[in-house]
């Protein structure tokens, strides 16, 4: 799968190189709908300005499948700017701020991969304000001092604009970058969010949970089972609370270090492992 690896590599260097702070997350829409223009028969949404969800024909005897990601990055940089981020490919890794142009990267890839016709029509899911960082430590440096935004606000949207729209998955894979690792190489696979919402969920909910962790444990037996907090708990909750649907919300992330960081660094072997699972998966 040399081509969809390399295709990611590149689409992830060139969402890293974008300055799409948190509250300036537009910024990344021109590289997203050049990507989605190049498929053909997608459509892209725009939910509340800044958020994007880009629908990708597939197979339409199966279900569909939403690949999220957020588009926000933390500003390092301690002013707002329009320059390039620095972004470089070392022995073995990228560095640069890919927290989470990995995730970004990965999802056009696979909405791009030539071999999507037999992949479920997929939903691609671009969130803004996944980051917490700006709100607590530098409010000053995000839009309007932050008046009025908040943690998870771009998948909260994104939820809900789904729901209304009947354009429901059949589960939601959410991309990120994960610091359990601690600078080893790794995968993690997230999948319990009731743990961190501490809500209820359908016996439904979590057997198609069950079910999505199992098959992707079957294509990578190295994957890392464990818990953590991002977008995924936001669509875990508010589809749990108002789908009126079992959805499985899981998120699938190689590991990063540092963490929130300068020189953040992602192993390639992780960034091709996450592309194997997702296109094994996929094509199952």
């Amino acid at each position: 799968m040399p081509l969809l690896h390399s295709t990611a590599i590149s689409l992830i260097k060139d969402v890293a190189a974008v300055p799409s702070f948190s509250s300036y997350e537009e910024r990344l829409h021109p590289l997203v709908r050049e990507v989605a223009e190049s498929i053909p028969g997608a459509v892209v949404h725009v939910v509340h300005e800044r958020n994007l969800v880009i629908q990708v024909p597939g197979d339409p005897s199966l279900p569909p499948v939403a690949i999220t990601a957020h588009l926000d990055k933390i500003n390092h940089v301690g002013h707002d700017s329009l320059e390039p981020l620095a972004i470089r490919e070392g022995m073995g890794y990228l560095e640069g701020q890919l927290d989470d142009a990995a995730g970004v990267g990965i999802a056009l890839a696979l909405a791009k991969n030539p071999r999507r016709h037999k992949y479920p029509p997929l939903l691609i899911l671009l969130s803004e304000m996944e980051e917490n960082w700006g709100l607590k430590k530098t409010p000053e440096l995000l839009r309007g001092n932050g008046e009025s935004l908040y943690h998870g606000m771009g998948a909260e949207r994104i939820a809900r604009f789904l729901i209304e729209k009947n354009l429901l998955p059949n589960v939601c894979i959410t991309l990120d970058t994960t610091p359990l690792f601690g600078g080893t190489p790794g995968v993690a696979l997230y999948a319990a969010h009731w743990e961190f919402n501490k809500c209820e969920v359908s016996t439904g909910e979590r057997l198609k949970t069950e079910a999505l962790t199992k098959k992707m444990t079957e294509i990578c037996p190295d994957i890392l089972i464990s818990n953590n907090t991002n977008d995924y708990l936001v669509y875990g909750r508010v589809f749990s609370a108002e789908a009126g649907r079992p959805i499985a919300s899981v998120a699938l992330e190689p590991a990063i270090f540092p963490y929130h960081q300068t020189g953040e660094r992602v192993y390639l072997r992780d960034i091709k492992t996450v592309v194997d699972i997702l296109d094994a998966y996929l094509c199952a």
